[in-house]
């Protein structure tokens, strides 16, 4: 006799619903269920406590600095700021990689704890540096009273003099993310203190440069035209420019400082003669942000497992943050300035060991100027010297043929081309003003690489030593701070 069948049974199947779904009993699925159920359950379950992790490390960062928001203030002040230095990673076309790291990382712990910032846009190699030289030698320049801040049309109340943008500049401090971001920081500094203060236009000295070289010379019948590319580092021939003002300005230094002056011609300020100053002045304390991009397949599996580590880079990046929060602060540690300290040395003879054992070229400096030494192996595959003497000679051996068509064209020697009526070639003016942007593009592009390319060091002077400040992590406090930032 069958069982009889409950309430809900008997409702279930007039509603449709097949009766051998309602009298299925369950099982096990098959092997290739289980392996996939299993397989993804656990992928998923990592991510949920990765994300689970990363959200409770910020939040309770948050909770202990979000006291300093919550402190009055007049309606005359201001909030500390801070600024924030994220330079462009070799090999990456996305120059914000950086930047975005510090918002995604480091800004919520300074936005709870009410922290103003302002982020540095920088696009190609050396833009940092050079940067940091310019505003060094206008603070030079304004201190000796050469030139003047400009006044300003309309006299705010809340205005900061100069005295107190200084001031709140030095309260302030500095981010600078990553070993790259603090290669060229470094020497900026090191060329805007150690350099004269005499200002050179950078297009007009790489104008005569390249007018002295012969390529758009005019040749006669039997010869070559000469078509030679100056050694970026060969000394520049002072002749007079022939060449008219870029287009494209966009890509072109604003100005180049002079360590040697030249001779001024009537037209220009008068010669500027300043030895580089035996102290310096203050400097804002400089937060050290642990940085690195992977680029390539071969780095795919740690793409892989950085992406399912999210609480690692949550939790450097509060740490940096709360650092800068605090506000204590110590000395840079330049060369040789953890002898005296056994523990401390011998974690960098590890980090040279390690960066050895990966390939990396460079020696150890000692210090802070060891500061993530090795992430530079991540560096070194993306040299852009290549692509760029690729560039330059595919440049040049078709400049040539455009300069004759140019030069035909403008002395009617014949006529358009219906395919050159559609397209007009270029002038001749227009092909000078192209060469200029570009050469200035590819040795901007070298002189940045030549500072963050493994080997080369942090830049360094004696100057800096007990001027430069970095901020205090929690650890260093309780002594167990790790030589080169591993």
């Amino acid at each position: 006799m069958d069982k009889p069948k409950s309430g809900i049974r008997a409702a279930l199947e007039y509603t449709g619903i097949p009766q051998s779904w309602l009298s299925a009993r369950p099982r096990l699925p098959s092997r290739n269920w289980l392996v996939f159920i299993t397989l993804t359950s656990s992928v998923l379950s990592y991510y949920t406590y990765d994300r689970h992790q990363a959200r409770k490390i910020r939040a309770s960062y948050i909770d202990r600095v979000k006291h300093f928001s919550e402190e009055p203030m007049k309606s005359s002040e201001l909030p500390r700021k801070v600024t924030v230095y994220g330079a462009k990673w070799p090999g990456d076309e996305d120059h914000q990689r950086a930047t975005r790291f510090f918002k995604k990382y480091v800004k919520p712990i300074l936005v709870a704890a009410a922290i103003d910032y302002e982020i540095v846009a920088t696009r190609q190699l050396g833009d940092l540096t050079r940067h940091v030289a310019l505003s060094v030698v206008n603070q030079r320049r304004n201190a000796l009273g050469i030139d003047r801040p400009p006044a300003s049309p309309i006299n705010l109340p809340n205005k900061l003099s100069e005295e107190q943008q200084r001031t709140r500049e030095l309260e302030g401090g500095i981010i600078l993310v990553g070993r790259h971001t603090l290669k060229e920081y470094m020497a900026g500094l090191e060329r805007g203190w150690s350099g004269g203060l005499e200002k050179v236009d950078g297009e007009e000295h790489l104008a005569q440069e390249l007018a002295a070289d012969g390529t758009f010379d005019e040749v006669e019948e039997g010869k070559s035209p000469v078509g030679v590319v100056h050694d970026p580092e060969a000394e520049p021939i002072p002749t007079s420019s022939r060449l008219p003002p870029s287009r494209n300005t966009a890509l072109l230094p604003p100005l180049v400082l002079s360590k040697s002056p030249s001779i001024p011609d009537a037209t220009s300020e008068p010669l500027v003669v300043d030895s580089p100053p035996s102290t310096l002045p203050p400097q804002p304390p400089l937060l050290l942000v642990p940085f690195t991009n992977h680029i390539g397949f071969r780095y795919i599996p740690h793409m892989i497992w950085s992406f399912f580590n999210e609480r690692d880079r949550v939790r450097a990046g509060a740490e940096s943050a709360y650092a800068l929060v605090i506000g204590q602060t110590r000395d840079f540690r330049g060369p040789d300035s953890l002898h005296s300290d056994d523990t401390l040395l011998q974690e960098t003879r590890k980090s040279t060991e390690s960066s050895t054992a990966s390939g990396v070229q460079d020696s150890v400096q000692g210090g802070d100027l060891d500061f993530m030494l090795w992430s530079e192996k991540l560096i070194e595959p993306h040299s852009p010297l290549s692509s760029i003497s690729d560039a330059r000679k595919s440049y040049y051996s078709t400049l040539p043929s455009r300069l004759a068509t140019a030069r035909q064209l403008a002395r009617g020697e014949r006529e358009m081309t219906k395919e050159e009526e559609k397209n007009p070639p270029a002038s001749e003016v227009e092909l000078r003003a192209e060469r200029l942007a570009k050469e200035s593009k590819w040795r901007a592009q070298e002189e940045g690489w030549n500072i963050v390319r493994p080997g080369t060091g942090v830049r360094w002077a004696e100057m800096f030593r007990g001027v430069l400040k970095v901020f205090k992590t929690p650890e260093e406090d309780d002594g167990s701070t790790e030589a080169g930032g591993v």
